[in-house]
């Protein structure tokens, strides 16, 4: 295996990536604290290490610093945030486990047959129906770590509301991933 050039692994992509695996402890340890001002500094966390998700791949594009670390460590990035999220907020009952349960299960799936895919020289790429699942469960999860009303607005109703959408595209997206797993790898 070559090992990765620290330029290669240190360009600003790879680091915004990096600064988002950074923010997961944060946010974890801010949501151990009960209230609305530590909610509130949680869900900013939250949002500006979701908005280096963006960021990342659009400069890794633009600036021509696509590797393959980074190809590697930006999904990872994505499922540690939102699943450690997630899991904190399962005991402050502000999301059912069982959900919790099957977004696990479909990242732990489609992660596998990825590796799986992989070793065999196949790529699976990011389908559109994968994106909007990480949009809608992403934006849930900004508004379930904030939790309180304001304005008039309970955050915590529209998080659930955007939660079923992401459950819906999660289990859509994961049938359509393992559909093309099927037909690219079985011959």
């Amino acid at each position: 295996m070559k090992p990765v050039a620290r330029q290669e692994f240190w360009n600003l992509p790879n680091s915004l990536t990096v600064a988002r695996c950074a923010a997961v402890p944060v946010v974890v340890v801010l949501l151990m604290f009960p209230g609305p001002f530590w909610c509130t500094v949680a869900m900013l966390f939250f949002v500006a290490a979701a908005i280096t998700d963006l960021l990342d791949g659009y400069l890794a594009r633009k600036l021509h610093m696509e590797s393959t670390i980074g190809a590697f460590l930006d999904p990872l990035a994505d499922k540690l945030l939102v699943m450690a999220a997630m899991v904190m907020l399962i005991p402050l009952g502000r999301i059912p486990a069982w959900m919790v349960v099957i977004f696990l299960a479909r990242e732990i799936t489609i992660t596998a047959l990825r590796a799986i895919a992989a070793s065999e020289g196949v790529i699976i790429a990011a389908g559109s129906l994968g994106k909007y699942k990480t949009v809608f469960q992403t934006t849930a999860m900004g508004f379930l770590i904030f939790h309180y009303e304001l304005h008039g607005i309970d955050a915590h109703s529209v998080g659930i509301l955007l939660l079923w959408g992401a459950l819906i595209y999660t289990i859509v997206s994961g049938f359509t991933y393992l559909r093309g797993f099927v037909r690219l790898t079985v011959t």
